[in-house]
C-alpha cells in the first residue's frame, strides 16, 4: 500500500536545503513531478513553456489533463513504470494551449520514499527525434508551442496570443529581422478557429509588382501574355483559412489600394476577370519597417495602415528579453547535438560569456544559426570559442549593433577555457576582458603571436591590431 502523505512526502523532499526544485527548474527538458494519483505536484519552467500553461496553475491537475497525449488513456508510462519497476519510455503528440500538435517521447521514472515506497513519478517530455528530422516538432523559440522565452515581454506575448488567436481581427506583427514573426503568424492561425484551414504565406518584397497581383489576386485564362490558364490567386487559396502577409512595408502603392477594396468587401477580383468571388480570409501582416514613418513619407496608404493594425502584437528584439539568451543557447544546442548526433552537453566558460556579451543584430535567427555552426564543427563534448564564428571574435560588432564597452560579464564565467590563469572580475569592461584573453593566450602561446591568434581563433593581423589597440 502507498504512503497516505505521497504529497507531503514529495513537497518535503522540495524544500529541502538543497533547492531541489531550483535545480529542475534549470534543465532545459521538459519535466513534471506527479503523485501516484498522478496529479502534477511540480514542473519546471522548460514543461510550462512546452504546455503554454502557467506552473501555478498545473498544481493538483491530472497530468493528462495538462499534456493531452494520446497514449496517456491506455498506456500510461507512469503505472507502466510502476508495474515494471524500470523507467518507460512512449511517443504519442501531446496538444499545447496554442493547439499545436507536438510529437514528443515520455519517460517516465518512479520516486520512492526513504522506504523504498513508490512516492510518486517524474515525467520527461522530449521532442521525438523523428520530429525533429521532419520539422514537425521543430520549435524556433520555446515558449508557447513554438516560441522560447522567460522575459517580462515575451510572457506577456504569450498570454495574448491564444486571446487574439480566436478572435478573427487582422493583426499586424511588428519587429526587427529574424524575432520570429513568422513562428508567431503560424502560432495563432494554428490557435485559431480557421486552424483546420490553409496557411497561406507571401512575401510582398520577393516578387515584382506584376507577378505579386497575379499571385495574390489570380488571373483569368488570357488575362496577359503567358496567362495561359486560369490562376486561383493566394487569397482565394487561403479561403476559410489565413493569409499571411509577409514584408507588407513592401507591397507596391498600387496593390495597396487593391488590397485595402478586399479587406473591405472580401471580393477578390482576378486580372482580366469582372466576376469578383466571395472570399473568407483572416489576414496577418508582418513588417520590420515602420509603417508610420512610411505614411509620412507617402510610401504606405494609412487608410490601409488602419485596416491591418486592428491588432497589433510587437515582437522585442533578443538584446532586450533578459535572460532569453541563455535560454536559446541551451535550446539550440540541445537541438542541433541531437541533430547531429554528438554528445554536446554545454559551452565553456568563455564561449558562452562571448555569446551572452553579443548583441545579436540578427536576432533569434542569428543565434540559431551560430549555434548550428558551432555544433556542426564541434567534435568535443563542450562547445569552445574555437567553434564560434570568427567574427564574433572581432570587437567591432559592439558599436554597430549598439553595443557599449561597459558590456558586464555575468557572474561565474571566466574569460579562458584554462582556469589557472588569471580571470577577470566581474565588473570588468569588455575592452578589459578581451585585454585579458591576449595576455592569457599570449602566455598560454609563450610569446609566439601566431600560435596565441590560432587559440584566439584570430587571423595574425587581427591579433596584432588588437595588440595596439589595447597598449600591448
Amino acid at each position: 500500500m502507498l504512503a497516505p502523505d505521497s504529497f507531503g512526502t514529495i513537497a518535503g523532499l522540495l524544500a529541502e536545503p538543497l533547492e531541489l526544485a531550483g535545480l529542475l527548474d534549470e534543465i532545459p527538458i521538459p519535466l513534471v513531478v506527479i503523485d501516484p494519483d498522478r496529479l502534477v505536484l511540480f514542473a519546471n519552467s522548460a514543461f510550462g513553456l512546452l504546455t503554454g500553461c502557467e506552473r501555478d496553475d498545473l498544481r493538483g491537475v491530472p497530468c493528462r489533463d495538462v499534456l493531452r497525449v494520446n497514449v496517456c488513456l491506455d498506456k500510461c508510462p507512469a503505472l507502466k513504470a510502476g508495474e515494471c519497476n524500470a523507467p518507460v519510455s512512449l511517443e504519442g503528440d501531446i496538444i499545447n494551449r496554442a493547439r499545436a500538435k507536438i510529437p514528443v517521447r515520455l519517460t517516465a521514472g518512479r520516486l520512492l520514499d526513504a522506504c523504498g515506497r513508490v512516492a510518486g513519478y517524474v515525467e520527461t517530455v522530449e521532442e521525438s527525434r523523428a520530429a525533429q528530422r521532419s520539422g514537425e516538432g521543430l520549435r524556433e523559440m520555446d515558449g508557447l508551442g513554438n516560441v522560447v522565452g522567460m522575459s517580462t515581454r515575451m510572457k506577456e506575448l504569450f498570454r495574448l496570443i491564444p486571446v487574439v488567436a480566436q478572435a478573427d481581427s487582422s493583426v499586424l506583427l511588428t519587429g526587427e529581422t529574424g524575432t520570429g514573426k513568422d513562428v508567431l503568424a503560424e502560432m495563432i492561425h494554428n490557435a485559431s478557429d480557421r486552424a483546420e484551414g490553409a496557411f497561406v504565406k507571401i512575401n510582398c518584397g520577393a516578387l515584382p509588382e506584376t507577378l505579386l497581383e497575379s499571385e495574390l489576386f489570380g488571373h483569368k485564362k488570357g488575362a496577359f501574355t503567358g496567362a495561359a490558364s486560369d490562376k486561383l490567386g493566394r487569397l482565394r487559396m487561403a479561403h476559410n483559412g489565413t493569409l499571411y502577409l509577409t514584408e507588407i512595408g513592401d507591397l507596391p502603392l498600387p496593390l495597396q489600394v487593391k488590397l485595402l477594396t478586399f479587406l473591405d468587401d472580401k471580393i477578390v477580383y482576378p486580372l482580366g476577370d469582372t466576376v469578383g468571388f466571395r472570399t473568407d480570409v483572416r489576414v496577418v501582416a508582418a513588417t520590420h519597417r515602420n509603417l508610420e514613418q512610411m505614411v509620412k513619407d507617402g510610401e504606405f496608404r494609412q487608410d490601409l495602415l488602419f485596416r491591418l493594425n486592428v491588432v497589433r502584437l510587437h515582437i522585442p528584439p533578443l538584446r532586450e528579453r533578459e535572460g532569453d539568451i541563455s535560454l536559446l543557447l541551451d535550446h539550440f544546442r540541445t537541438l542541433y547535438s541531437s541533430r547531429f548526433g554528438k554528445p554536446i552537453r554545454g559551452f565553456s566558460n568563455h564561449a558562452r560569456q562571448l555569446l551572452l556579451s553579443y548583441a545579436y543584430p540578427g536576432n533569434v535567427r542569428e543565434l540559431r544559426n551560430i549555434v548550428e555552426y558551432a555544433a556542426s564543427i564541434c567534435q568535443s563534448e563542450s562547445i569552445t570559442i574555437e567553434h564560434l564564428p570568427r567574427y564574433l571574435l572581432d570587437n567591432d560588432w559592439q558599436s554597430g549593433a549598439g553595443k557599449s564597452d561597459e558590456s558586464t560579464p555575468t557572474e561565474s564565467t571566466g574569460v579562458r577555457e584554462n582556469a589557472t590563469h588569471g580571470v577577470a572580475s566581474v565588473g570588468s569592461s569588455w575592452a578589459a576582458v578581451e585585454r585579458q584573453l591576449i595576455l592569457d593566450a599570449l602566455s598560454r602561446a609563450h610569446g609566439r603571436r601566431g600560435k596565441a591568434a590560432e587559440l584566439l581563433g584570430w587571423a595574425r593581423t587581427t591579433l596584432w591590431r588588437k595588440m595596439k589597440q589595447h597598449g600591448l
